[in-house]
């Protein structure tokens, strides 16, 4: 996995807005892969959606 990759996606969808992190981690769970996480492979996509996850679990919004 790259983590840099991982980092700069996640910042790139937080950048959206809640809202928006939102709609990615429902996608993601529906097994979609967001524009933003296209060039990832699966591992560092199931990483992605765990690490919004945790953000917005900080904020009771998940």
């Amino acid at each position: 996995m790259n983590r840099k990759n991982i980092d700069h996606c996640i910042e790139a969808i937080c950048q959206k807005g809640c809202d928006e992190v939102l709609n990615t981690i429902h996608s993601m769970e529906r097994g979609e892969t967001p524009p933003d996480a296209a060039h990832l492979d699966p591992d560092e996509r199931q990483a992605v959606q765990r690490e919004l996850q945790a953000i917005m679990a900080v904020y009771g919004r998940f």
